[in-house]
């Protein structure tokens, strides 16, 4: 139904009841009791008859603990002692705000849609070495697309030109245009920038980085925060105890009144009933949450729900990966030393070894390799997590990673090679140490700044984890101000980790990550956070929390537009509580009637949606 038509019964119930209240107080004869009933059923009808449909379904599912129900008894009973005008106005009033509010959630959601539903229509894909228009779902992987300036690449890829400019504003957050390399990887949604590209693609459509988003923002809106679930729950016992106090203040006037009229103390009831709706609570809570998640998501930061936007107000421990988090994880070859076979075949060797892996460091040597290795043989490849690779290539046994690797294989690593302070992959050939590859890691440009807002956030205690040496972990976070380091770890042992700082219990404790090793502590944190723009598929899909821009610094804008959501949402409840609570006690009185019932009723939840949208505006 159309925003128009929505309106429609509630303006013509408007139109019947000013008409209603002029006649009346013009006194205008034709305008009889009799009349006035039928007057005033038929304008109550066009906004009350769907309210009333609604507490008669939740009744047959013996549930009264709704706000449908409070508005029909407090207004079918204001019917029945004569006030028709105000039982029309009520009804009217909770129509109205009930449209406002199911168009500002509306709204809300529609934001975050909007943010990422930039799906293209269409692709141009080569086939046969002509170029087809087709839609983004019939491109299958590894086919070559067009994208020319101005348009949205359609599929997650690798781009096979020499360079491009693409704008991934909608998808990171981030305006700033981003210049990439040919291998380099290709989001979809991306805007392709300066000159026509061609990109190899890496997943199907309905896998694509931008589907998943879509899928998880979903799924976002159907998590419920803490607060969200424990109103739910406090409106079960909070209707049947209005209902009660209602009935107290009809009957109980009896035994301690002299002059007891019967009306009057009903209309106070029907007036308390309606002051006590709990409608503006029900939708401000939920609102101030999706607006939370919107403006997230205009920051580059998707939460999988409203539970664990609420649950990072309270981070106390954040647990973070090195490589790939706090680095870039582009590392590169800065030194080659040879100590048992010439420089080019220990190359080479190598390179054929770690092309079969897809680790940072891997592929840093297989870059500086070039493609010497292709025409070598591997046979009985095996990864061995956090400590390298073993092989054979040609018919020759190869093992390349750290120490550990190399102790375990009983291979001997000379004095001054074991003393590098930086990332160092031994290699030994036939059982012979041949030499190393010293690797050089960059931080990122805003993890000192990430670090230093988290403290300041009054996070305690800031964590760094590694499966790399320790003294290049630990000097890390020296440069860095980082609390603790720990390094040489693998996957099972940063679990571990986390479990410890778990069992503290001393708040809040997340992990953020970017590695298939650190999906465990992913999962097992309070608050999983995955580096969505580099991260594997599988630490994205474990993570409570996305970062688009693989910025660390986005964690502490986390907490941030987390902190501020709270506010909104306990501003809305507080608000709502105090003035509810002082006009119940002006209705119970009798110093307030059906007019100011409207006022506090639908009034509060207008102000409590007013406030909960502005979080989607503010500055965090």
């Amino acid at each position: 139904m159309s925003f128009k038509k929505q309106y429609i019964p509630a303006l013509l119930s408007a139109i019947l009841l000013l008409a209603g209240l002029t006649l009346n107080f013009a006194r205008v004869d034709f305008f009889s009791e009799r009349i006035q009933l039928f007057w005033y059923v038929f304008a109550y009808v066009l906004v009350g008859g769907p309210v009333i449909v609604k507490a008669v379904e939740e009744l047959i599912r013996f549930d009264y603990a709704n706000e449908y129900f409070l508005m029909s008894v407090a207004t079918i009973g204001a019917f029945a002692i004569g006030e028709y005008a105000e039982a029309v106005a009520v009804m009217l009033f909770y129509e109205v705000g009930e449209l406002l509010q199911k168009n500002a959630l509306d709204r809300a959601r529609g934001n975050i849609k909007a943010l990422l539903d930039l799906r293209p229509d269409r692709a141009t894909v080569r086939r046969d070495g002509d170029w087809l228009t087709v839609k983004p779902d019939d491109v299958a992987k590894g086919e070559i697309i067009m994208v020319r300036p101005g348009e949205k690449v359609p599929l997650d890829g690798e781009l096979a030109s020499e360079g491009a400019t693409l704008n991934n504003a909608a998808i990171t957050g981030e305006s700033r245009p981003d210049r990439i390399r040919r291998g380099d990887k290709v989001l979809a949604g991306s805007v392709n920038i300066d000159r026509v590209i061609e990109v190899s693609t890496t997943r199907v459509f309905a896998d694509s980085s931008l589907s998943r988003i879509l899928a998880l923002v979903e799924e976002a809106g159907h998590r419920k925060a803490p607060t969200e679930r424990f109103m739910r729950r406090f409106a079960r016992y909070y209707t049947p105890l209005v209902m009660a106090m209602a009935l107290l203040i009809t009957f109980i006037p009896v035994l301690i009144v002299e002059e007891y009229v019967f009306a009057s103390w009903v209309y106070r009831a029907f007036v308390f009933l309606v002051i006590a709706c709990p409608c503006a609570l029900y939708i401000s809570i939920p609102l101030g949450y999706f607006g939370g998640l919107g403006a997230a998501s205009k920051n580059g930061i998707l939460f999988k729900g409203a539970d664990f936007l609420d649950r990072m107000k309270d981070l106390h421990t954040l647990i973070i990966d090195k490589t790939g988090t706090l680095t870039k994880g582009n590392f590169k070859v800065t030194q080659v030393k040879v100590y048992d076979t010439g420089r080019d075949e220990l190359v080479r060797l190598t390179g054929a070894l770690e092309s079969r892996s897809n680790h940072p460091v891997a592929r840093a040597i297989v870059e500086f390799s070039g493609n010497g290795f292709s025409a070598l043989e591997a046979e009985d490849v095996k990864e061995i997590p956090a400590h390298g690779m073993t092989g054979r290539i040609d018919g020759r046994e190869v093992i390349a990673g750290n120490g550990k690797l190399m102790d375990r294989h009983a291979v001997k690593i000379p004095p001054e090679a074991a003393s590098i302070p930086f990332t160092c992959v031994h290699v030994a050939v036939d059982g012979r140490y041949s030499g190393y590859f010293v690797i050089a890691d960059e931080v990122r440009e805003d993890s000192g700044a990430a670090v230093s807002k988290l403290h300041k956030l009054g996070v305690k205690e800031i964590v760094v984890l590694s499966g790399d040496r320790g003294s290049i972990t630990r000097e890390i976070a020296g440069t860095l101000g980082i609390d603790h380091a720990h390094g040489d770890l693998l996957p099972e042992e940063k679990t571990a980790i986390v479990r410890e700082y778990l069992d503290r219990k001393a708040g809040v404790v997340a992990f953020a990550g970017d590695g298939i090793n650190d999906a465990p502590s992913i999962a097992l944190a309070d608050v999983g956070i995955a580096m969505g723009a580099m991260g594997s598929d599988l630490a994205i899909e474990t993570a409570d929390v996305v970062i688009q821009t693989d910025q660390p610094s986005k964690i502490a804008r986390a907490v941030q537009i987390s902190r501020a959501t709270s506010r909104i949402v306990w501003q809305n409840i507080w608000m709502v509580f105090v003035v509810k609570a002082v006009f119940l006690g002006l209705g119970a009185l009798g110093l307030a009637g059906m007019w100011e019932a409207v006022f506090a009723d639908m009034g509060v939840a207008l102000a409590a949606i007013f406030n909960a949208v502005r979080i989607q505006r503010k500055r965090i």
